[in-house]
């Protein structure tokens, strides 16, 4: 059997650090021997992390596959139909023109409509010639991603139904996978057994030694150009939904001597504007803040977990996340974690046996701080404009964020509500008198900024009970009972993927999960 493993793009982040765990075990547990894996991809790897993936299958022969019209559609140069012809070339090249049923597909982000030219030539050949075809799910288009949408009308495809057909397919060689279990029941509620809750596999914990982290150290103080001064980690690329300006509140009341880093930089184009403008105002502010210190020659640094270890304190401050591997790196590495409770994540970690003392709902702000009228009027300008970009069948399911119906009467607004001017004119206020506003706001802050002078934040042991879920032999074991698994006869229905699309879409429109710094690049 040969595995085709199809992304955008191998850049640092969750999917390719997935790609990276999962498939030595994925090869252990094959019923039949693997002859070979196929990496198809719009752009090449770095080269550290292509020996990386060469090292751990081993013996088993890996193949680059680099196809440009694979990767993102708002990164191409030639028009839709020449894109298409493109793909379907690449693809014929890749798949063969006959039956190929000794081939697996294993295809990650199909749902993210970053490519649904490619999306849809790779399900209609996959089913065509009966490969199986593993539509593996981490992000959605329509989650505070709905600037996708006039890019996929001009691609061709103007109806929510012809989308969902593409990114759900509901063809009999298809299974889908979902990263969590709020996206979980939906999709197994319309496709059966044709889809199944993967979490994300994770290595139990293996903490660099005490020489290694010293190492690390030297290194982080020569980058900085400070000797030994204390360093949160937010372990992302610089995209808006990371929220990063949240991050840099929290470490500038809780420690502010502290440096916070960021690990990636910008990965994509759409995400230049807001990291440019963070960066202008840090340089400006000379605030403690260091973006993307791991981008480069992966080689010449350290590892992420490496990094994690060597840090004082983990900060994940994201609105957004389909499963949230930062929470267990942290806890891996022996690291204290300041994060949101993410409602789509938190549950399913609980499920898994963690206990984090240090997470939160929201920070709250006074509006005070910033100019407020300005904020209420731009983000009604925002909010309309962000609403009527989108296909008129979704209107019906938009409503304002909740401060913005009565904007005079809001006493205090959540951070990560803010746009990014907003939150920028927040932070540029002295410390002291943000934190004399707001700590009343967050009363847990004050306790954890006593913790956080003494280095007593509180870590996340490992559960014994995490292996059952996240461990790589359990992780195969579900992979390929759900390959293997015969739908009841006449199960497949043409219609599975519309119901399961429009039953997530209703829940990740509700207002809760609506947020300014989403709706514009420059917010």
């Amino acid at each position: 059997m040969r595995i085709v493993i199809v992304h955008y793009h191998l850049r640092p982040g969750g999917i390719r650090r997935v790609i990276e765990t999962a498939l030595p075990h994925l090869l252990r547990a094959a019923s039949s021997p693997v002859t070979g894996i196929v990496l198809a991809t719009g752009e090449p790897p770095d080269e550290t992390w292509h020996r990386l993936i060469e090292k751990l299958i081993a013996p088993v022969p890996l193949r680059l596959f680099v196809e440009p019209a694979f990767g993102y559609v708002s990164e191409q140069r030639c028009s839709p139909p020449a894109l298409r012809t493109r793909i379907a070339a690449a693809l014929d090249a890749l798949l063969g023109s006959n039956n190929d049923s000794n081939s697996l597909v294993w295809a990650h982000n199909l749902g993210i409509g970053r490519n649904l030219l490619l999306a849809r030539e790779l399900s209609h050949r996959c089913a065509e010639r009966n490969i199986p075809l593993a539509a593996h799910h981490h992000d959605w288009w329509f989650d505070n991603r709905w600037k996708r949408w006039p890019e996929m009308r001009r691609c061709g495809f103007p109806r929510f139904d012809q989308v969902a057909r593409i990114v759900l397919a509901d063809t009999p060689n298809a299974r889908q996978f979902l990263i969590n279990r709020f996206d979980a029941r939906p999709i197994e509620r319309h496709f059966g057994s044709r889809a199944a809750w993967l979490p994300n596999l994770t290595d139990p914990p293996v903490v660099p030694s005490r020489a290694r982290r010293i190492e690390v150290r030297a290194w982080l103080n020569r980058k900085l150009n400070d000797h030994d001064a204390p360093v949160w980690l937010l372990p992302c690329r610089l995209l808006r939904r990371k929220n990063v300006a949240e991050a840099l509140l929290l470490a500038r009341w809780l420690r502010p001597e502290a440096w916070l880093l960021t690990t990636g930089a910008v990965s994509s184009a759409d995400e230049r504007a807001y990291a440019n403008k963070l960066a202008t105002a840090a340089r400006h502010h000379h605030w403690r803040l260091r973006l993307g210190v791991l981008t480069g020659d992966e080689s010449r640094k350290p590892s992420v977990p490496e990094l994690l270890a060597a840090c004082e304190c983990v900060l994940l401050t994201s609105i957004q996340e389909g499963f949230g591997l930062s929470y267990l790196e942290a806890a891996a590495t022996g690291r204290p974690l300041i994060a949101r409770a993410l409602p789509n994540v938190a549950p399913d970690l609980a499920k898994f046996g963690f206990k984090f003392p240090q997470t939160y709902n929201e920070i709250l702000v006074r509006p005070a701080l910033l100019d407020w009228p300005a904020e209420v009027k731009r983000q009604e300008k925002l909010f309309r404009a962000w609403r009527n970009g989108l296909p008129l069948a979704s209107h019906r399911l938009v409503h304002p964020p909740a401060f913005l119906e009565s904007p005079r009467t809001v006493a205090s607004i959540p951070f990560s509500r803010l746009t990014l001017t907003a939150q920028l004119e927040v932070l540029a206020r002295p410390v002291a008198e943000s934190w004399d506003l707001c700590a009343p706001l967050n009363p847990f802050l004050s306790q954890w900024k006593r913790h956080a002078t003494k280095g007593e934040l509180q870590t996340t042991a490992w559960p014994a009970s995490a292996a059952r879920w996240l461990g790589g032999e359990a992780y195969a074991r579900r992979f390929w009972r759900t390959m293997r698994a015969q739908p009841a006869k006449n199960s497949a229905s043409r219609r599975a993927g519309i119901a399961a699309q429009d039953d997530l879409m209703r829940a990740k429109l509700d207002r809760e999960n609506l947020f300014a710094l989403l709706w514009s690049n420059e917010s």
